[in-house]
């Protein structure tokens, strides 16, 4: 008897427990954190905004390339889906899943792949890109390319070429970023 008075007080106390945070969708490998920018998001929208919107600033370099591809995945995804950006600017997301088809096209991904297999697949061929071994960053970029396509894919990271969409798109993370920062952003109550 005693059990089922308490069955209600449980139950109540049970709704009371936080729920554990969310699971990322994606997540950036350790190495990916830039310094000094807090968190592994603003740094993919600080320097995403600013590698598509100078392209000449990677040139000969296609580990940056590949990082900065890296990021923009990330972030077509976290910006979409991540519960602390409910507030930005609602055209970041679909602009950035714009420019993540751009830069797919650009480079001859796979644009069906999932954007993990790609995150992981672009900051392997980096780290092996920065160790000098070219191919191992060709196998590692295989998946999404294909073996045949993959080392002419390196070759125009080296060349980055600019990508008007991923560009606004990047810029415009990275404004919405800092409106919401200085609480000019979109305030989800006022939908």
């Amino acid at each position: 008897m005693r059990a089922t008075r308490c069955l209600p007080i449980l139950l109540v106390l049970g709704a009371c427990v936080p729920a554990p945070p969310p699971q990322p969708l994606v997540t950036l490998p350790e190495t990916a954190r830039i310094e000094g920018a807090g968190d592994p998001v603003r740094g993919a929208v600080i320097s995403s905004a600013y590698v598509f919107g100078q392209p000449a600033s990677i040139a000969g370099d296609a580990a940056a390339g590949a990082e900065a591809l890296a990021r923009l995945e990330y972030l077509a995804v976290e910006l979409a889906a991540g519960p602390r950006w409910v507030g930005l600017d609602p055209l970041v997301a679909p602009m950035l899943a714009q420019g993540r088809a751009e830069a797919r096209a650009a480079f001859g991904l796979d644009p069906n792949a999932p954007p993990q297999r790609a995150i992981d697949a672009l900051y392997a061929t980096a780290a092996a890109l920065r160790e000098g071994d070219r191919a191992r960053a060709a196998s590692a970029l295989a998946p999404l390319t294909g073996t045949e396509r993959a080392d002419a894919t390196i070759a125009r990271f080296a060349a980055f070429p600019t990508l008007p969409t991923a560009a606004a798109a990047t810029a415009r993370a990275q404004s919405a970023m800092n409106a919401m920062d200085s609480g000019r952003g979109r305030q989800p109550w006022l939908f």
